[in-house]
């Protein structure tokens, strides 16, 4: 029989029971509710987040008690507003949001949680909202983005994009693996043909682009007419396995350094008094 590790399909008690457990782990998936050029369906970044979150879940549940928090489907996508179909969140709303879970995660006896992010637009909010809260709870928390663990093997799965854009091979391949009905592979050809990308952002620089400027004709970055549900398949099972292999990685979840802590700073860097 296998362990359930969806959250909505478990009953209080059984999560009660898992988060009785000694280092309780829970997951949330964080995407975007936002446009995804013409051809895939606006919650993409929310569902192959989510199912990347369940196969890590299930390759650790022998060994974790692990529960799956439902997709979190709202973001930071205020640069898709052109488009249509998107809504968003700000960052002072998407880190309370998170504060709150956190909060409620810690009341019910979870131990530590992992952020499992599909939307390239939350990278750098979550990156800040998980230090400060890590600190203020004590708690570990890790997020991660499983595009990005591994691009050298994302890109031995591709065959024509170079890398994971936006509604492009990887996430179309994705999004026919996990929703495949959602999918218009039909307009696969208008969403390539009608590219065009005016800006090149220099690395290591911040300011705020629309992907109206990016992307002005169609939102879509990359080439998803050669996206198959087979390829699909292996980046989800790449992704579980890496996000498996984060769970298993003690040095992630050790204590968080309760830097606000009174008189913190007149200890050792070990945290001893001199």
């Amino acid at each position: 029989m296998k362990t359930e590790v969806e959250w909505a399909r478990m009953t209080a008690p059984d999560l009660r029971a898992i988060a009785g457990n000694a280092g309780a782990l829970a997951i949330l998936p964080i995407g975007s509710l936002e446009q995804h050029g013409p051809h895939l369906p606006v919650s993409t970044d929310t569902a192959s987040a989510s199912a990347a979150a369940l196969r890590a879940a299930r390759l650790v549940s022998a060994d974790t008690p692990v529960a799956v928090l439902p997709g979190l489907w709202l973001g930071m996508s205020e640069h898709h507003l052109p488009f249509g179909g998107t809504i968003t969140l700000d960052y002072d709303t998407l880190s309370r949001v998170i504060r709150c879970i956190v909060r409620s995660l810690r009341a019910l006896g979870f131990a530590r949680l992992l952020i499992v992010n599909g939307h390239g637009g939350n990278m750098e909010p979550l990156a800040v909202a998980v230090r400060e809260l890590a600190v203020e709870f004590a708690m570990p928390i890790v997020a991660t983005t499983p595009w990005m663990l591994a691009p050298d093997q994302v890109r031995e799965i591709l065959d024509v994009d170079t890398g994971v854009h936006h509604a492009c091979e990887g996430e179309a391949s994705v999004m026919l693996a996990a929703m495949g009905d959602a999918v218009k592979t039909g307009l696969f050809g208008q969403a390539f043909g009608n590219q065009d990308h005016p800006v090149d952002v220099p690395a290591d620089v911040s300011r705020f682009y629309s992907f109206a400027e990016r992307a002005p004709v169609t939102g879509t970055w990359g080439d998803p007419r050669s996206a198959t549900a087979e390829k699909g398949e292996r980046f989800l099972d790449l992704h579980a396995d890496l996000l498996a292999q984060l769970i298993r990685n003690d040095v992630l979840w050790t204590t968080p350094d309760p830097v606000w802590a009174p008189g913190r700073g007149q200890g050792t860097t070990a945290g001893r008094a001199d």
